[in-house]
């Protein structure tokens, strides 16, 4: 208790906080609903001049805007996560955004969807990469999410292979850590008969299960929300998925970050047919084909070397008619409307056989 203050004092000064708390959380309401109106007529008047509503730019303008307004008086890590999901809300007052991934519900892709897109979007598993491809080419979804590259395990070749069917941009880019709960119904390891999970995470904790339940087999399922809607109905049964399962199927943990290796990421690509215009940190995605002939691939990487631009990613990947001829995928820092990316680009076009530009988008945050 305060000196100089009665508990009659204490329990008076401590309404009168509660019912200022309850004045800003009116104010904070109305100030939402009022953004949620500026945004929509913002959105009328870019379907007006035919702009594309999602717009990456701004939106990173304003988060970084309002952290350093903030000061660090907030929780700086708190107040992104707050504004983002404000953010990623008032998009549906322009338009309501259909968003397929890669399925069920509760998988690492459809995380990667919640962390771009937030909660408001309209979001719709599908039940293979090609599929997310289809729906989004198809129109009845506005993008697509889909994972391209695992730090332990490697790249998604179908997602890379689905390029040459598909003409569709990348558009964004999230990086979602991996790290895999052992699920059961009851949380307790006694009652563990069999472990399921898909083949990746499985592998991603092979030590962990031969260390903690050697004597308990284990089973190959589609997805790792799969083998938990799998566990949800069936006591016996353990799942490797992620706390979002756990959350989404009513799961207990029966152990927590199993995974071998820890700081496992898995990037995904947001694909849809247009790609958002620079923000002035961004990445370029490239797919082309070279004549089998010496030096020609080094010609391709001598046209980056030369202007400084800084390669990610490079990939080869078997072309599906011709046997033993390869295409590649690249990933390069800057815009495809830089001038020094454009130049390049424009030179290895007469290098290769084949080029096509897969898209330019903002560069996701890895941490």
């Amino acid at each position: 208790m305060d000196v100089g203050m009665d508990k009659k004092e204490i329990e008076a000064r401590l309404k009168e906080l509660r019912q200022e708390i309850d004045r800003v959380d009116r104010t904070i309401l109305d100030c939402l609903k009022r953004r949620y109106s500026i945004v929509k007529e913002v959105g009328h008047l870019k379907r007006k001049l035919g702009v594309e509503v999602l717009d990456l730019n701004r939106e990173r303008a304003v988060i970084k805007k309002i952290l350093e307004e903030n000061q660090g008086i907030f929780p700086e890590n708190s107040l992104k996560a707050i504004f983002l999901e404000i953010v990623h809300t008032c998009r549906t007052a322009q338009e309501l955004q259909k968003v397929a991934y890669l399925g069920p519900e509760a998988t690492f892709s459809h995380m990667a969807a919640l962390k771009f897109f937030g909660q408001a979007a309209n979001f719709l598993p599908q039940e293979s990469v090609l599929d997310v491809f289809e729906e989004t080419e198809s129109g009845r979804t506005k993008f697509g999410v889909v994972p391209v590259e695992n730090s332990i395990e490697g790249t998604v070749s179908a997602t890379l292979d689905a390029f040459s069917d598909y003409k569709l941009k990348v558009c964004g880019e999230v990086f979602i850590p991996v790290s895999h709960d052992l699920l059961n119904q009851t949380g307790r390891k006694e009652d563990i008969k069999k472990v399921i999970s898909h083949p990746h995470a499985l592998a991603q904790c092979r030590k962990w299960l031969r260390k903690n339940l050697p004597s308990v087999p284990v089973e190959e399922v589609s997805s790792t929300a799969f083998a938990a809607r799998w566990a949800a109905v069936d006591p016996s049964v353990a799942a490797i998925a992620s706390s979002l399962a756990a959350r989404t199927y009513h799961l207990q943990a029966v152990a927590t970050s199993i995974e071998d290796f820890h700081g496992n990421v898995t990037r995904f690509w947001v694909i849809g047919k247009e790609s958002p215009g620079p923000t002035g940190k961004d990445k370029t995605s490239l797919f082309f084909s070279i004549s089998d002939r010496p030096g020609a691939l080094f010609e391709v990487l001598s046209s980056f070397a030369k202007r400084q631009i800084n390669l990610s990613k490079i990939e080869s990947r078997p072309a599906k008619n011709e046997p033993w001829h390869y295409f590649f995928f690249l990933d390069c820092d800057g815009h495809i409307k830089d001038q020094k990316v454009k130049e390049c680009v424009e030179e290895i076009s007469k290098i290769c056989v084949r080029i096509e530009w897969l898209g330019s988008y903002p560069a996701g945050e890895e941490n």
